[in-house]
């Protein structure tokens, strides 16, 4: 059986390195390996102003794998990272200094776990059981290994070097991602942003030669405060999603409301079976609820969806993963009679044609099967979240009933839930016209999430969700 390979991009800042650049690329130049299919090496010099640009261009003008380009004012390593990212054509994208403090022959151990583990991130980690390392100022270690242990505190990672330089990414999800530095600050940026985006992350061990201030090294103290203040900002801050994907991004911030999540899945558990079709998993924010079971296949349209999904699903062999676009019936054809249960969670709002979906969910259920659909309640309530989320209506307890029958299904049961909700939901998507929900708001929902549960049934109005379940008689 071949052995898998992906396609390189190594991103190279460069600024003011003219006595090492050269050693540098032609280090790069001869990485070779049976795990890289195809290998570009993208550098951007930040306005250098010793000749390093010279150098370079003499050595793009003789190597094809090289694209050069230069910014025209210094603006710094992050800013350099994002123009040479732009760039980036291979499935995985490394950045690699200028400096000769890191091997490009430890990039291939990088490149393991994406094709055996399924990661989306690798980091070099230098702390980590290596061959060798240069012993040198232990003053900046000390500092680099406190920024780590407050980086792990807020993320819940258990990284060992997050001012690493060897940080490989998918090319796809490291592009999805905003940068807002242009500075050194990138390092714990991109960190925690690959946290919040609940990524598989991986370390694996490298070499390092350090060099000190005198040699020319331009990490300073300064540096490292900067770093601490983009941890505490990204921390209040979820900005891990390009614009065009807003309505990502409130998924990943009902993602972190773990208490209500759980209320929803105990909600829905007692009507779940063991062979379970999920539309429109997402993240996964109610698939991890449901899982292990006998077979249970959650699905999605969106790439990165399914990225995370993939990964998610390794080790895992009772949890399947397909594109099934609830619209097309050809997605289900493999499908059909195989579950006892389909699950439709915020996915009937978007669909161009309710009727075809809920058929392509009557078709894939086994007789006696069940249908668990959850849709946004009240079409008063219609605002900037459904907007941005892409909800072409919200329901009522008539409408779905209607759908259901129409469907085939005998309504077994349909309630409304999450009342306590609504008032926030108000302010937010009526009042405020907000694209996102406060993260604020939702560390108190977290907090008052114990009290809501016992209290939201009594409250005199309809809760924000509508659950209508289904079942496919015989």
């Amino acid at each position: 059986m071949p052995q898998a390979r992906v396609s390189l991009s190594v991103l190279v800042p460069v600024y003011n390195e003219r006595h090492l650049v050269k050693a540098s690329v032609e280090r790069l130049l001869n990485l070779s390996s049976d795990l890289i299919s195809r290998l570009e090496i993208i550098i951007v010099d930040d306005c250098s102003s010793d000749g390093s640009l010279k150098i370079l261009e003499e050595i793009a003008a003789l190597h094809p794998k090289i694209k050069l380009f230069r910014h025209e004012k210094n603006m710094g390593k992050g800013a350099a990272i994002k123009t040479a990212l732009f760039h980036a054509t291979g499935d995985i994208s490394i950045v690699h200094d200028a400096d000769m403090e890191y091997n490009p022959a430890d990039i291939p151990l990088l490149l393991r776990p994406f094709l055996e583990e399924g990661a989306d991130a690798v980091f070099g980690s230098r702390y980590l059981s290596a061959t060798y390392r240069r012993v040198l100022m232990y003053r900046h270690s000390l500092i680099n290994k406190t920024l780590t242990t407050i980086i792990n505190w807020f993320t819940d990672l258990d990284l060992s070097d997050v001012e690493t330089c060897y940080k490989a990414i998918k090319t796809r999800l490291f592009k999805s991602i905003p940068l807002r530095y242009n500075d050194f600050r990138f390092e714990v940026e991109i960190a925690m942003k690959l946290a919040r985006r609940r990524v598989r992350v991986f370390e694996a061990p490298i070499r390092y030669l350090p060099r000190s201030y005198e040699e020319g090294k331009k990490i300073r103290f300064i540096d490292g405060v900067l770093a601490l203040l983009a941890m505490i900002r990204f921390f209040f801050v979820e900005d891990v999603y390009q614009r065009q994907a807003c309505g990502l991004k409130i998924l990943l911030s009902m993602s972190s409301a773990r208490r209500f999540n759980q209320w929803m899945a105990n909600t829905l558990r007692p009507y779940v079976g063991e062979r379970v079709l999920e539309i429109g998993s997402g993240i996964g924010t109610l698939t991890n609820q449901f899982i292990p079971r006998e077979l249970y296949v959650a699905s999605d349209i969106n790439y990165h969806a399914l990225e995370y999904l993939r990964s998610y699903a390794i080790g895992k062999p009772y949890l399947k993963v397909a594109k099934i676009d609830a619209n097309k019936a050809q997605d289900f054809e493999n499908w059909k009679g195989l579950f006892d249960t389909s699950l439709m969670i915020n996915v009937l709002e978007h669909l161009p044609s309710e009727e075809i979906g809920l058929k392509n969910l009557f078709d894939v259920l086994s007789p006696g099967g069940k249908a668990i659909i959850l849709v946004p309640n009240r079409p008063s309530l219609y605002g900037s979240f459904d907007e941005v989320l892409g909800h072409r209506e919200r329901y009522s307890k008539a409408k779905l009933r209607a759908a259901l029958e129409k469907a085939g299904f005998q309504v077994e049961t349909l309630f409304d839930f999450n009342r306590f909700n609504v008032p926030s939901w108000i302010l937010n998507a009526k009042i405020l016209k907000r694209e996102r929900f406060s993260l604020v708001q939702l560390k108190i929902l977290e907090i008052l999430m114990p009290l809501i549960r016992r209290i939201d049934h009594f409250l005199p109005w309809e809760g924000l969700s509508l659950i209508g379940v289904g079942v496919k008689k015989n």
